[in-house]
């Protein structure tokens, strides 16, 4: 068999681990050939090919980013189905292994309904895709991000300033939840809880009253209570969606207003996404790519690995499509019992 490997959506960290360890354990267990499609599904319409064997994976698990480029290409706008079996056909590659986020499998799970051979990989940095306890890049997202805060902590105390650190998370609240409760933040502030100014403003008082710096974790599609939709300044995605970004700097000079205590906002935005993975990236994204090839054997087609508890398992699409995997409110009310 020749399977075609794609990376599709924002990159990572792990997403070479995943295709080094599905290139070695086809190649070297079972006798499969490899080729990688160039900038996601744009590689696969375009039939921008690049070969996948055991040189040019070597050593890549430690690498950030993902050798084999990624984009936003819907493939339904570059000739859907008879495209992409075209191009499939013209290079002898019987399936395909699609590694990306809910946008990705959504298209994978579409080709996958009208015959094309797909088994997918869940990859998203905000950990929001059900389906799955943990998805490969959201580790090192969360150890970058709370870096970043233990650094703004020290110039804050420094100063006697009140920092605000954005994270990513434009629906769920994940990453904003692990390094806030990691960084110590004195607050917290999630997409799945509106929360007000005044509450805001009684957590930053009451840290600075027994004499800390207040320290403010927010993830960009934080809204405030008075807010009918996210901050965006910044247009529309590839897929019609704003681009949030910029809330810690909308919180920040409303925070000194009300408090007089000097405030400063950080977004740390595509930092979060770059460098090395962390180990345990690593080793989730290499088990990833060691069950995909399994599922190609099995012919779980229209499935995708996924970790439940310490287990890789196999679960339909659809499951991971629809409804995405929220901070349940027991968790921040957990985390909130630090606030202040």
């Amino acid at each position: 068999m020749s399977i075609g490997i794609l990376t599709s959506g924002g990159d990572c960290p792990g997403l070479n681990a995943v295709i080094r360890a599905a290139v070695l354990t086809g190649t070297k267990l079972h006798d499969l050939e490899f080729v990688g499609f160039r900038n996601g599904w744009r590689g696969v319409v375009e039939g921008d090919l690049m070969e996948l064997g055991r040189p040019q994976v070597m050593g890549i698990s430690k690498q950030g980013g993902t050798i084999l480029g990624s984009s936003r290409t819907n493939p339904f706008e570059g000739g859907g189905v008879p495209r992409v079996a075209e191009v499939m056909e013209e290079n002898g590659i019987d399936a395909i292994i699609a590694i990306g986020g809910e946008g990705t499998l959504a298209a994978a799970k579409r080709l996958t309904d009208e015959g094309i051979k797909i088994v997918g990989v869940p990859k998203t940095i905000d950990n929001d895709l059900s389906a799955t306890d943990y998805t490969f890049g959201f580790d090192t997202a969360v150890q970058i991000a709370t870096d970043a805060m233990d650094r703004l902590r020290t110039t804050g105390d420094s100063h006697g300033r009140c920092m605000v650190a954005e994270v990513m998370g434009r629906h769920v609240g994940w990453i904003a939840l692990h390094s806030g409760m990691a960084a110590g933040a004195h607050a917290i502030l999630i997409p799945e809880r509106k929360t007000s100014m005044d509450q805001i403003v009684e957590w930053v008082e009451s840290a600075r009253a027994r004499g800390r710096a207040p320290l403010i974790c927010v993830a960009e599609g934080f809204q405030l209570d008075t807010m009918d939709d996210a901050h965006s300044e910044r247009g529309l995605d590839a897929f019609g969606r704003p681009r949030l970004g910029g809330i810690g700097d909308q919180l920040a000079p409303e925070i000194e207003a009300r408090t007089g205590i000097e405030t400063r906002a950080t977004t740390l935005g595509h930092i979060q996404r770059g460098g090395t993975p962390s180990a345990y990236d690593r080793v989730l994204a290499t088990r990833y790519g060691m069950a995909a090839v399994n599922s190609i054997l099995e012919g779980h087609w229209g499935r995708m690995v996924a970790l439940r508890g310490t287990q890789i398992v196999h679960v339909p699409f659809e499951d991971a499509l629809g409804r995405l995997k929220t901070v349940p409110e027991a968790r921040y009310d957990e985390a909130a019992v630090l606030f202040g």
